[in-house]
């Protein structure tokens, strides 16, 4: 994570910048970057998002977005993986996926990299939850722990090869374990 130093601005101020590479997001009115996705964060973001679009995108039941800007409740962050459920993708007048989404996802995902501090993550994860999001998930391949964040609910940690990972209501037919996730690494 990258801060960059410079007096607080606004929203606007923020959204109005070009974007950067990796991305950054408006905390408080401050300007993160994200760091640069690794290769382990990179191929479990590729592999989620192929196995969740794989179930909900043919039945128009959601959509997956890599890396997507989401502002609302006055932040501007950039989840690793955003999820929406169909009804709720924002459409421009053409009724194509909008450009700009100023709302919270339904899940949001976040893979933690080496130089990423887990306590923003978190934060990132709680501010969506607290704007309706119905699940966060916090992946650390380094610990091969997933920390699962569910709207009014204690954490759950799981760590076990065999655990099964709880998925949003919309997404059921999703069965993923942790020795799932984490074996994408060796493929």
């Amino acid at each position: 994570m990258v801060r960059t130093p410079s007096k607080n601005i606004t929203l606007a101020e923020f959204l109005m910048l070009p974007e950067t590479k990796p991305a950054s997001e408006y905390i408080n009115g401050q300007i993160i970057q994200k760091p640069m996705p690794q290769g382990k964060h990179s191929t479990i973001r590729g592999e989620m998002i192929s196995t969740i679009n794989s179930i909900v995108k043919p039945k128009r039941i959601a959509r997956v977005f890599p890396e997507l800007r989401c502002t609302f409740g006055g932040r501007s962050i950039v989840p690793d993986v955003s999820v929406f459920t169909w009804q709720r993708i924002p459409r421009d007048e053409n009724g194509e996926v909008a450009n700009v989404f100023q709302a919270a996802p339904d899940w949001t995902i976040e893979i933690l990299s080496l130089d990423q501090r887990q306590t923003k993550v978190t934060k990132n994860i709680l501010h969506c939850l607290n704007y309706k999001t119905q699940m966060g998930w916090l992946i650390d391949p380094e610990e091969q722990t997933v920390f699962v964040y569910i709207r009014n609910q204690q954490p759950v940690m799981l760590d076990e090869l065999e655990g099964l990972l709880p998925v949003p209501d919309f997404v059921s037919e999703l069965r993923l374990t942790v020795g799932d996730l984490f074996g994408w690494l060796l493929e």
